[in-house]
C-alpha cells in the first residue's frame, strides 16, 4: 500500500499540541486551592505562588459584608494571616507577599471613603502615611517602597488623580488623560499601564489603556473588550488582564506593549477578583471574585512548556488528539454583521461621533430645521443626554474618546462657517484655540486623541479644501495638504498614522490617502465612491460604511492595508451621522444620519458592527 508521503511528496510533522500564534496563546486556566472563605473587591499583592489577598467583602452588597481578613497563598493552599487594622474594600494593593501596600478604599462601617494606607511586613499590617486624595476604585501598581495609584471615585466625581509613593510619603503627579474608576494596573511606579474601568460619569465601562512613563500618561491601544473591576499580572509592556464586569467577566487579554490579543478565558466569569500584580504573563492568579455572589475559587494561569508558531497552510498530525489538522486563515471580517443598537433620543445628521462602540458621544449636528449642540452618550446599550456643546453646529471635525474629545469647525446657523474648537472632559465642553481656517462639511474628518489629533479637508465658501491641521492639545498648526481636496469623507487613525477615505469635491470620489505624520500618499481606491460615510479603524485595518451616492447606501468595505473588500451592508442605507472613530474594524458604531440626501430622512437608528479579528485556527482534516 502506498505511503501518504510517497503520494503527496512531503512529510507530515507529528506534534503533541497544536501550533499557536504565540507562547501566551498557549496559556490556560486551571483550578488552584480554594480560599478559606469567599472574598472579592479586596487588596491583592504578590505572584501566583506567593500571593496575598486582604480585606474586601465576602458577598454583595460589599458595604454590609466587609472583612479585614488576610489570606496568603503558597501555590497550593491559602492560610490566614493577621487582619488589616482598618476594615475596608475597593482600594488597591501592590507589592509582594512579604512586603505589600493596601491603599485607600471604602471604609467600615457603611461605605464612607478612606485615605488610609497600611504596609505589610509578612506578619502584620502597620498604618503609614495617607494619600493626598481619598477615593475608592483606583488602579495601583509597584512595590512597598515605590508605588503608584491613579483614578477612582472621591464621593463626588470620578477622578484622574495620580499619586506616587516613595516608601514614606505620597506625591501628586500628572493626571491620567481620562477620569474614571475600577481600572486595572500593571508595572512599576515609573513604567505602568492603566486599563479599562468605568468612565468619568460612572455610566459605562471603557476599553481605554494608558501608559505611564514616570512623568505623564499616554493613551495607547484599547482592550478588545471594555470592562471594569478586572485583575492583572505582568509589566507595562507584557501583561495579562482577566475577569471584569459582564459580559466580559471571563475574558483574558494579553498586552505586548502595543496591542491587546484575546487568549483563553477564565473558567468562570467574575469581577472584583484578586490578581497577581507581582506576577507575570507566564504565571498569573485569579482569586475569589464576584459571580453574583462571593466565591472561594482560585484559578492559575500557566503556559505550555514549549510551542510551535502557527504558519498558515501547515499540515500536521496531533498525536494527543489523534487527528490530522491544517492551520488556515479564519479572518472573521467578511463574516461580520450589523445589528441594531439603542436609538438616539434625537435624530440628526452631520454630527460629531467620538469614541468606541460601547463608549461613544454623538455631539451637535443638524435636525430638519436647525444646527444644534445636543450631546448624547452611549454605553453600548442606550443613549443618555449629557451637557451640550457651547455652539450648535453640524459638519465639524472630531476626534478622541468618550471622556476626552475635541470638536473643531463646522457650520453654525444661519450657514456661517466656524473655526471654533471645543474640548470635552467627560462632563463639560470648554472652548479652546480655534482652527486656523474656518470651514464646514468635515464630518468624520478627524483622527487622533484629545491631545494629538488631525482636522482634515472641508468646505470654505464654495471651495473644497485639502487642508490638514495638526492639534497638539493646545493649538492647531497647518501641515502638508492632502493630494486630493475633499469634504464629507471618513478619516480616522492617529495624528501620525491616519487614513482619509472617499468624500466629494466637484463629484463623489473614491480616492483614499494615508498619512504618515508628515505627508499624504495615495493608495488603492475604495470600491464605491460616496460622501457622508462613517469610518472606524487604523491605516492598515479600516471599516468604511454607509454614505450618499446619491441616493444613500449601506455599503460596508474593509481595508486590510492593501485593498478594499465589500462586507455586510448596514441594515439601513443612509449617510452616517456619527461613528466610532477610536474603535476598531471589528467593533464599530453607525449612528443617526439621513436615509436620503437631505434632512427629511433624518433617523435615530444606531447599528453595531461586530466581527472577530483576523486570526489563524487549526482545523481537523476529515475524509470526504
Amino acid at each position: 500500500m502506498a505511503e501518504y508521503k510517497g503520494i503527496k511528496g512531503f512529510k507530515v510533522q507529528t506534534v503533541s499540541t497544536d501550533p499557536a500564534a504565540s507562547i501566551v496563546a498557549t496559556g490556560t486556566w486551571a483550578s488552584g486551592g480554594a480560599l478559606p472563605a469567599a472574598k472579592y473587591v479586596g487588596y491583592s499583592a504578590g505572584s501566583q505562588t506567593a500571593n496575598l489577598f486582604a480585606g474586601g467583602a465576602t458577598t454583595p452588597p460589599a458595604n454590609a459584608n466587609q472583612v479585614g481578613t488576610t489570606y496568603k497563598y503558597d501555590g497550593s493552599s491559602w492560610t490566614a494571616g493577621n487582619n488589616l487594622n482598618e476594615i475596608r474594600f475597593d482600594g488597591v494593593g501592590f507589592g509582594t507577599q512579604t512586603a505589600a501596600i493596601a491603599a485607600i478604599g471604602a471604609k467600615f462601617p457603611g461605605s464612607s471613603i478612606t485615605n488610609a494606607v497600611e504596609s505589610w511586613d509578612g506578619t502584620n499590617w502597620t498604618e503609614v502615611a495617607e494619600v493626598n486624595n481619598q477615593r475608592y476604585g483606583p488602579l495601583g501598581t509597584g512595590t512597598q517602597t515605590a508605588g503608584l495609584i491613579a483614578a477612582g471615585y472621591d464621593g463626588t466625581s470620578y477622578t484622574a488623580y495620580t499619586e506616587t509613593w516613595n516608601g514614606t510619603s505620597w506625591t501628586e503627579v500628572n493626571d491620567l488623560n481620562s477620569a474614571g474608576s475600577d481600572r486595572t494596573g500593571a508595572g512599576t511606579s515609573t513604567a505602568a499601564i492603566g486599563v479599562g474601568g468605568s468612565n468619568s460619569l460612572g455610566t459605562a465601562n471603557v476599553a481605554i489603556t494608558e501608559q505611564w512613563n514616570g512623568t505623564s500618561w499616554t493613551e495607547v491601544g484599547d482592550l478588545n473588550s471594555a470592562r471594569a473591576q478586572s485583575a492583572g499580572s505582568g509589566t507595562y509592556t507584557n501583561a495579562i488582564v482577566f475577569g471584569g464586569t459582564l459580559p466580559n467577566g471571563a475574558k483574558t487579554e494579553f498586552w505586548d506593549g502595543t496591542s491587546w490579543t484575546e487568549v483563553n478565558d477564565l473558567s468562570t466569569a467574575k469581577n472584583a477578583l484578586g490578581g497577581s500584580p507581582a506576577g507575570t504573563t507566564a504565571a498569573g492568579l485569579a482569586a475569589g471574585g464576584n459571580t453574583g455572589t462571593g466565591t472561594t475559587a482560585t484559578e492559575e494561569w500557566t503556559l505550555a512548556p514549549s510551542f510551535q508558531k502557527e504558519n498558515l497552510g501547515q499540515v500536521f498530525y496531533n498525536s494527543t488528539s489523534n487527528a490530522f489538522k491544517v492551520t488556515k486563515d479564519n479572518s472573521g471580517l467578511p463574516l461580520g454583521a450589523w445589528s441594531s443598537g439603542g436609538n438616539l433620543n434625537t435624530g440628526r445628521r452631520l454630527a460629531s461621533g467620538i469614541g468606541t462602540q460601547t463608549a461613544n458621544l454623538f455631539a451637535g449636528g443638524e435636525t430638519a430645521t436647525a444646527k444644534i449642540g445636543l450631546n448624547e452618550s452611549y454605553n453600548g446599550t442606550s443613549w443618555t443626554e449629557v451637557n451640550d456643546l457651547n455652539s450648535g453646529r453640524g459638519g465639524g471635525s472630531s476626534f478622541g474618546i468618550q471622556t476626552a474629545g475635541i470638536v473643531a469647525g463646522g457650520e453654525l446657523d444661519p450657514g456661517a462657517n466656524t473655526a471654533n474648537t471645543e474640548s470635552w472632559d467627560g462632563t463639560n465642553w470648554t472652548e479652546v484655540n480655534d482652527l486656523n481656517t474656518a470651514r464646514r462639511s468635515m464630518t468624520s474628518m478627524g483622527a487622533g486623541t484629545q491631545t494629538a489629533g488631525l482636522s482634515i479637508g472641508g468646505l470654505v465658501s464654495t471651495t473644497v479644501q485639502a487642508i490638514t491641521e495638526s492639534w497638539n492639545g493646545t493649538s492647531f498648526t497647518e501641515v502638508n495638504d492632502m493630494n486630493t481636496a475633499r469634504q464629507l469623507a471618513a478619516a480616522h487613525g492617529t495624528q501620525t498614522d491616519a487614513l482619509a477615505v472617499a468624500g466629494s469635491n466637484t463629484v463623489y470620489i473614491n480616492n483614499v490617502e494615508t498619512w504618515n505624520g508628515t505627508s499624504w500618499t495615495e493608495v488603492a481606491d475604495v470600491n464605491t465612491a460616496r460622501q457622508k460615510l462613517g469610518g472606524t479603524g487604523t491605516s492598515t485595518s479600516f471599516l468604511a460604511y454607509g454614505g450618499n451616492l446619491p441616493p444613500t447606501t449601506g455599503v460596508t468595505e474593509f481595508w486590510n492595508g492593501t485593498s478594499w473588500t465589500e462586507v455586510a451592508d448596514l441594515a439601513t442605507s443612509r449617510s452616517v451621522g456619527g461613528d466610532s472613530g477610536s474603535g476598531s474594524s471589528s467593533s464599530a458604531l453607525a449612528s443617526g444620519g439621513s436615509t436620503n440626501a437631505g434632512p427629511a430622512g433624518i433617523t435615530t437608528a444606531t447599528e453595531e458592527w461586530n466581527a472577530p479579528a483576523p486570526f489563524a485556527t487549526n482545523v481537523t482534516l476529515t475524509a470526504s
